[in-house]
């Protein structure tokens, strides 16, 4: 007997993507007939079964839902799936939860797993390797088949489906006005590579009030550091080059070692420089001195996720899709004020 075999076997044997895989075994126009017909050659060999038998389980329900998140160290990300399981346990729904990792193939493999009729509908936030390829073929084929689907704080308007956000931009942007109204004129901003939405909603939130005053968007006052392993020797650097006496972070960790840095440095927080980041986390309310933040209401975000995925779920009928805006909320603390 054939054993079963995976995308991810697949992939590996043949050298090439999971991505690409996938495509292939749906006659995708975007892969060339060679690696087509190897592919579906190799997966015919091997006896691959995809996992789309959810098509004839459409109509009878498993009260189980699929949540695919990034990370589970951001506190944002745990805070988000509490609400998701919270709101789904009232409704009698279990909740099944995957981390992709940041990554494009894990996500991907994720879905595939999950889709397979083992879920009535998904509750997901594009990982950092989704975002960067652009490439949601595996969303696409979800939505395709009939699966509810709903995007929670990082969405691309490619993906048809419901979705929750933060008010990015807005809030970035009463953030940096704070800074303004207390006499801080030399505002950084520490920020992430351009692909992750909510940094760049965020940017354009930190653009905006500087513009507003007549104060010109200096580069050499932002900072794009990776989403992981940041060195401190980049970060003293920065600080410096310029002269800075304010820091709108777009997360938590970023501001907590941040300000780490430019203590040893001999600067006093708030005194020289004042900080503000996202996420009101574990963190924040235990950094010396503790950080003022953006709360995002995870929790509630996760609650209106879940019942908007149900609510797909229980309801036949076609509705236009929607996307719920959730307020962030500032919450001052020794960063800021003495």
């Amino acid at each position: 007997m054939k054993r079963k075999i995976t995308l991810k076997d697949i992939a590996r044997e043949l050298e090439v993507s999971i991505s690409t895989v996938s495509k292939a075994l749906k006659n995708s126009e975007e892969i060339g007939r060679d690696t087509k017909e190897k592919v579906q050659a190799f997966a015919k060999l091997y006896n691959y079964r995809p996992n789309n038998i959810a098509l004839s389980l459409k109509n009878k329900r498993t009260k189980n839902i699929g949540v695919v998140i990034p990370d589970i160290v951001h506190y944002f990300f745990t805070t988000v799936f509490r609400g998701i399981e919270k709101l789904a346990n009232q409704k009698g729904y279990n909740v099944i939860v995957c981390v992709s990792d940041e990554s494009f193939d894990k996500e991907v493999i994720n879905t595939e797993l999950l889709a397979n009729g083992s879920i009535d509908g998904f509750v997901m936030s594009l990982s950092a390797g989704t975002q960067r390829k652009m490439d949601f073929h595996h969303l696409l084929e979800i939505t395709e088949q009939g699966i509810p689907l709903v995007l929670f704080d990082r969405v691309d308007d490619q993906v048809s489906c419901d979705k929750v956000i933060l008010n990015d931009r807005e809030i970035a942007y009463q953030a940096v006005k704070k800074f303004l109204a207390n006499g801080r004129k030399n505002i950084a901003l520490v920020t992430t590579e351009s692909y992750f939405n909510v940094s760049e909603k965020r940017a354009e939130g930190y653009e905006e009030a500087l513009l507003e005053e007549q104060i010109s968007v200096r580069p050499e006052l932002r900072l794009t550091l990776p989403y992981r392993d940041v060195n401190d020797n980049e970060i003293r650097k920065f600080f410096s080059a310029s002269k800075i006496d304010a820091v709108l972070c777009v997360n938590e960790i970023f501001a907590v070692q941040c300000m780490a840095v430019v203590q040893k440095m001999g600067r006093k927080i708030p005194d020289d420089i004042a900080f503000i980041g996202f996420t009101d986390g574990i963190l924040s309310k235990y950094s010396n001195p503790t950080l003022t933040t953006v709360a995002q209401h995870g929790e509630r975000m996760g609650e209106i996720a879940a019942e908007m995925l149900i609510e797909r779920i229980e309801i036949d009928e076609e509705k236009p899709f929607r996307t719920v805006i959730v307020e962030g909320t500032i919450i001052e603390r020794g960063s800021t004020v003495n």
